[in-house]
């Protein structure tokens, strides 16, 4: 018994100490924004001027929409190919399936950076070449199998017999996908969605390959920013981005009853 009780102390401790190493950075980024000082000089002396001047940056106010209209664009086109692709998954049995289940897992597992050069010549090889296009359309690569993984998880909860008895009622199989399925793993694409929004907003690698000089996403611009001299700017404009995507989780969360029923 008193182990038991020590074992739960224990990992209640390592729990926190995880907690920890993830939130403590993000906070003191968060809090270093508010910091008068450039070179994080304690005590902390409060303003909003890089608030301020973050307004007044064009280029990385550019940047951030760029990024979001690529992630929102990336984010409909991944979730809905990506739902349609874990729906015909589940429900027909073809010559190649097991084969092309498996190719999912090879762009999750090979490194952006091969996978961004490989893009990158591709798309010169066919005449494409750099821009807004070939970003999208990279991004939507990376992000569909994620997509297709969280939708299929899903769908494994899906009792087939429900689809059977709506077809004998007469419902076509649009209607039974609209009417059953798809209501049914709606938390599932909601999650698929997230998943592609995030891929594509945070991807700076195939970014970096694939936009054009002056183009840039908020990941490049970023990173250009820190080899020329970090300021808290991007203290700022990073404690946005984590405020806006929290309240978005946190409400997707409380509405898509990921956790299911109690």
């Amino acid at each position: 018994m008193a182990m038991g009780r020590f074992l739960e102390r224990l990992g209640r401790v390592y729990l926190g100490v995880v907690l920890a190493f993830l939130y403590v950075p993000i906070l003191v980024m968060a809090v270093m924004s508010f910091n008068q000082s450039e070179f994080y000089q304690l005590p902390i002396r409060f303003t909003t001027g890089w608030y301020e001047k973050l307004w007044n940056n064009s280029e990385i106010l550019n940047a951030a929409w760029s990024s979001v209209w690529i992630a929102c664009t990336t984010t409909v086109i991944a979730t809905t190919l990506g739902t349609a692709a874990a729906i015909a998954f589940f429900r027909y049995e073809f010559r190649g399936k097991v084969i092309l289940q498996a190719l999912l897992f090879p762009p999750i597992a090979i490194p952006w950076l091969i996978t961004g050069t490989a893009m990158l010549i591709f798309f010169f090889s066919i005449g494409l070449g750099r821009g807004a296009p070939a970003v999208i359309i990279g991004h939507v690569a990376l992000a569909l199998p994620y997509v297709i993984v969280v939708v299929t998880a899903r769908l494994r909860t899906f009792d087939p017999q429900l689809e059977e008895a709506a077809r004998s009622l007469g419902a076509s199989s649009w209607e039974v996908t609209r009417s059953v399925t798809l209501p049914w793993i709606a938390s599932g694409i909601i999650a698929g969605a997230l998943f592609a929004f995030a891929v594509s907003f945070d991807q700076f690698v195939v970014s970096y390959f694939l936009a054009e000089p002056g183009d840039s996403t908020l990941p490049v611009v970023i990173y250009t920013a820190i080899r020329k001299g970090f300021t808290p700017e991007i203290n700022a404009i990073s404690t946005i981005i984590i405020v806006i995507s929290m309240s978005l989780m946190l409400l997707a969360a409380r509405y898509a009853n990921f956790g299911g029923e109690r």
